[in-house]
């Protein structure tokens, strides 16, 4: 029976295992999408995620405790000063996977998996270009014409003394 085992040891030594799940979290971190089969993206965010919630705090006991997985200053460094950043008012769920499908080869189930926080394409920008999209194109303009308002307001301030300078040169 396999009652309590629920680690997906993914056909691997347990060194082979960690090193693998942490080269893949490195990744991640650099990266904030990669693309894997689906067993390992699973496995990848159960390790990672901790990992995540351990950098909201940055403190030195923080950091080599996820050095200690990690082993890569510059991922390290990305963690603690970029990721956490944003991360920081999200009280878990970090990770994303997409399934895009089959491999050609061997047809695995491949998937991406990245961070929530930073794809453009389903945060908050686009929940906007949707908006904008179910809007007339008069409405989707509007918010278009109010920086260009505001540029000939500045302009029209820069010609007015333009205008006076030339009016006085006529005059002598």
């Amino acid at each position: 029976m396999r009652h309590n085992k629920k680690f997906n040891h993914l056909g691997r030594t347990a060194s082979h295992r960690s090193a693998l799940l942490a080269n893949m979290a490195i990744s991640l971190i650099m990266h904030k999408r990669i693309t894997t089969t689906l067993a390992k993206a699973k496995a990848l965010k159960k390790y990672a995620e901790p990992l995540l919630t351990k950098s909201k705090e940055d403190t030195t006991n923080s950091r080599r405790v996820v050095f200690s997985y990690l082993q890569d200053k510059k991922a390290i460094t990305e963690l603690f000063t970029v990721i956490s950043p944003k991360i920081a008012d999200r009280p878990g769920g970090y990770t994303r996977i997409i399934k895009t499908g089959f491999r050609a080869s061997d047809a695995a189930p491949m998937c991406f998996i990245e961070l929530v926080d930073f794809d453009e394409n389903m945060a908050k920008v686009a929940k906007k270009a949707k908006r904008t999209r179910r809007s007339s194109k008069k409405v989707a303009e509007a918010p278009v014409e109010a920086p260009v308002t505001e540029a000939p307001a500045e302009e029209a301030t820069v010609e007015a003394p333009a205008e006076e300078a030339p009016a006085e040169t006529s005059a002598e």
